[in-house]
C-alpha cells in the first residue's frame, strides 16, 4: 500500500522555523523521489524542494532556497522538510508527495514541480503569526 502522512504544523511565530515530517510507506522510500509543496488560498501549488529516490540529492525552488532543508530517514521512512526564518507570507497547507513514477530523479525545477508529483498526503495547515 502506498501512503504519505504529514505532520508537524500550526501556529510559528514570524522570524520562526517549521518543521513538518512526511511518513512514507518502505515502497515509497525505496524506489520513489518525494517532494515537498504548499497550497494558499487562491494560489496555485507552489513547489519547494524535491528529493532523489537514489541517493538523497535535493533540489530546491525558489521560495525554499537558503532557508529550507529536505532530508530523508530510511530508518523513520520518513521525509522532513525544514524552513527557516518564515514569515506570513509562508502560511499555506503543505504537503509532500511522490513523483508520478519509480526510479526517476532529476535535479531541475521542471522535475521538481507539482505537476510531476501527483501522488500525495492530506497536508498538514501551517500559520505564520505573531
Amino acid at each position: 500500500q502506498v501512503q504519505l502522512v504529514e505532520s508537524g504544523g500550526g501556529l510559528v511565530q514570524p522570524g520562526g522555523s517549521l518543521r513538518l515530517s512526511c511518513a512514507a510507506t518502505e515502497l515509497i522510500m525505496d524506489y520513489y523521489s518525494v517532494g515537498w509543496f504548499r497550497e494558499a488560498p487562491g494560489k496555485e501549488a507552489e513547489g519547494l524542494g524535491c528529493i532523489s529516490f537514489r541517493d538523497d540529492t535535493t533540489f530546491y525552488l525558489e521560495s525554499a532556497k537558503g532557508r529550507g532543508t529536505i532530508s530523508r530517514d530510511r530508518r523513520k521512512k520518513t521525509v522532513d522538510l525544514q524552513m527557516n526564518n518564515v514569515q506570513p507570507e509562508d502560511t499555506a497547507l503543505y504537503y509532500c508527495a511522490t513523483y508520478g513514477a519509480p526510479q526517476q530523479w532529476d535535479a531541475s525545477s521542471w522535475h521538481c514541480s507539482a505537476l510531476n508529483y501527483n501522488f500525495r498526503g492530506q497536508g498538514t495547515q501551517v500559520t505564520v503569526s505573531s
